[in-house]
């Protein structure tokens, strides 16, 4: 049998069909005019944006970094510009095997190795990594004739640091460093992010360090049009990176490096101070280091030898060394006595050599000095007539009058990790020990305080300060290094801005008083043959400080103690003293009598502040093997020494 099919239910599925067709296809299409809105109008500027971005490469520039000149103009921090081999690890299919191949073209030694393998610890993969640094103009054809055999591997040209005086001034100076992961994080968390895209360096210690912002300068950005593989093509637009400003300290470098040059092999500090401003006239820490060694990142070995010495030369003892005051402290004691009403100037103490206090006996001089004032107390450094003032005053009053002095306090000089210190109070004493029993401070532990021993340690940066107070009249200045700025671009120089100084209140008599006793000191006191040819008036206080304790019935030998136990040597003063422009605190450690070791310093830097005199050769090597009083020989004039730079730009 033929089956009838059903015409007009076939024309009704068909229509059905066609519909739903026809309904698919206009959803289609309005879901593809959607699409076209978003991308065309609602997206348009971001995805203009990274269409943009595809085609071209935003480069940025990274500035010059400032300079850094003493109070002179002498330069002691510049640039030089080299070319480096480096590695972007990210790029590379074999980084040993490729090391390998380059190390046939470029020499690469063990030590480039060990220093690249270092690098790769703190940067990304795809971050480019110098392996060969100061590459010569034979090697850079030699490689750019086989480039195309290194993917990730390329020439670039970067500006190095140099320290053109190497060793003189390196604590105060400081040096840079490549950029480690937690300065990184920190940078980028930091409103200068962008400013530092592309820098790889940054100051790490000293001037370097606390001037980063005026030193780095502004990164500019180049923007230039790509092909498809990654090539530039044509440079679009260029916005310059602006240089770091010159940073002009208030040092003079080559007071400094004399300075440096007396200590010899000898550890210790000195701060020179101006003491009508806080001006920072010379910072030493000895021993000291060749920044240079950091610049591109130093090699195991020297850290070694750095790291490890027993002599700490990384450490800026001036800054971050702490030590009793010894009896430099004693003028500072006789300014609160007769201040705080405790001793007038005259009243006589016996010393009999001796002060027995809580059935202890307390040393002094050997057969005593008989009756002593203020003015003999100090001229002879009596210390039984300092032990009964710190008795009479008691550890807190010493505490508050010494405080405003700095002691025991931040300075806010103007560089990166000082050191508080310690001036001792019951309070502090309660604060710092855990033990009941260590909490309590004890009446007898008053009574070395007053000789700059017992709980003092100190910075000599605040002895210096303390010394440039007294020196003035009892203002107190914040203690400074740099001095001005000098623009990159106009060349205008803009003093900075200091803190007024605080003056403290002190009675004019009374700093007469203790002016009077500190000449005496020089004129004839403990530091009377070191002045005696001077053709200026000053004001001294030697000092010996225990760097070990000893019990009050042991007689001190140091030809019977190892070098490191023996006394520390300080010495501090200011001159003229009438007007004074200068005052220094030194401290030579371990070697003994202030007079011996440390007055025969300042007696130096006085000569060549205040008369323009320079050491003779033979003095100065007297002087740096601890050898000298007086200056021996003519000296000669400063303005004929010449400061040599003793490093220059490494050649290729």
């Amino acid at each position: 049998m033929t089956e009838l099919r059903n015409v007009e239910a076939d024309v009704s599925r068909f229509k059905l069909r066609v519909i739903v067709v026809g309904f698919v296809v206009m959803l289609a299409f309005c879901l593809i005019v959607a699409r076209l809105i978003v991308l065309q109008v609602a997206r348009h500027d971001d995805l203009a944006e990274q269409a943009e971005s595809n085609r071209t490469a935003v480069v940025p520039i990274v500035p010059n970094r400032g300079l850094i000149l003493d109070r002179n103009g002498v330069l002691l921090a510049s640039n030089y510009s080299a070319y480096t081999l480096e590695i972007t690890r990210a790029k590379v299919r074999n980084l040993e095997d490729t090391i390998e191949d380059l190390s046939q073209i470029i020499e690469i030694g063990a030590r480039d190795r060990r220093k690249f393998k270092r690098l790769m610890e703190d940067s990304k993969s795809f971050e480019s990594i110098p392996i060969r640094t100061r590459l010569t103009d034979e090697e850079v054809a030699r490689f750019a004739a086989q480039r195309y055999r290194f993917p990730g591997v390329d020439i670039k040209a970067r500006l190095f640091r140099n320290y053109p005086l190497g060793e003189t001034g390196a604590h105060l100076i400081g040096y840079i460093g490549r950029i480690n992961q937690r300065e990184k994080e920190r940078i980028e968390d930091s409103d200068d992010a962008a400013n530092y895209r592309g820098t790889d360096y940054i100051g790490k210690l000293g001037v370097e360090s606390s001037y980063e912002k005026t030193l780095h300068g502004h990164t500019g950005v180049e923007r230039l049009e790509t092909s498809a593989g990654g090539h530039a093509i044509r440079r679009l637009a260029s916005y310059s990176a602006t240089p770091g400003d010159t940073v002009m300290l208030s040092v003079d470098i080559k007071l400094q490096k004399l300075i440096e040059e007396m200590f010899g092999d000898r550890r210790g500090a000195l701060v020179a101070m101006d003491p009508r401003n806080g001006e920072i006239l010379a910072m030493v820490s000895k021993p000291t280091f060749d920044p240079n060694l950091f610049v591109e990142g130093i090699d195991q070995e020297n850290w070694a030898a750095l790291n490890e010495s027993i002599n700490k030369p990384l450490l800026n003892r001036a800054l971050r060394g702490t030590y009793p005051p010894g009896s430099t402290y004693k003028p500072f004691m006789g300014l609160a006595a007769l201040q705080l009403n405790k001793r007038s100037p005259t009243q006589v103490y016996n010393d009999p050599g001796f002060f027995n206090y809580g059935g202890r006996t307390f040393r002094s001089h050997e057969g005593g000095l008989g009756g002593v004032d203020m003015y003999r107390a100090i001229q002879h450094s009596s210390n039984t007539y300092f032990y009964s003032l710190a008795v009479d005053m008691g550890v807190d009053m010493i505490h508050d009058f010494m405080k405003p002095l700095g002691f025991g306090q931040i300075t806010g000089v103007d560089m990166n990790g000082e050191v508080r210190g310690t001036l001792p109070s019951t309070e502090w004493k309660r604060n710092t020990y855990k033990r009941p029993e260590m909490k309590r401070w004890y009446s007898g532990e008053t009574v070395s305080l007053g000789i700059g021993q017992g709980y003092n340690n100190f910075t000599i940066l605040q002895l210096a300060g303390a010394e440039a107070t007294l020196a003035n009249g009892g203002t107190r200045f914040t203690p400074h290094i740099a001095k001005a700025t000098k623009d990159s671009v106009t060349g205008k120089i803009t003093e900075i801005e200091q803190p007024p100084g605080v003056p403290l209140g002190y009675d004019r008599k009374n700093i007469e008083i203790i002016h009077k006793s500190l000449g005496l000191v020089n004129k004839v006191g403990t530091g009377a043959r070191l002045f005696a040819s001077a053709q200026y008036t000053s004001g001294g206080k030697t000092g010996t400080a225990q760097a070990v304790s000893m019990g009050q019935n042991v007689k001190y030998n140091a030809r019977l103690l190892e070098e490191h136990k023996r006394d520390h040597s300080l010495f501090s003063a200011f001159a003229p003293l009438e007007e004074p422009r200068i005052a220094v605190a030194v401290i030579v450690e371990n070697a003994g009598f202030g007079a011996a070791a440390a007055g025969p310093i300042v007696r130096r830097v006085f000569d060549y502040w205040l008369m323009g005199q320079y050491p003779s050769e033979a003095d100065l090597a007297a002087v740096a093997k601890g050898q000298a009083t007086s200056p021996m020989g003519a000296p000669r004039k400063v303005e004929d020494i010449p400061i040599q730079p003793t490093s220059a730009p490494p050649a290729p």
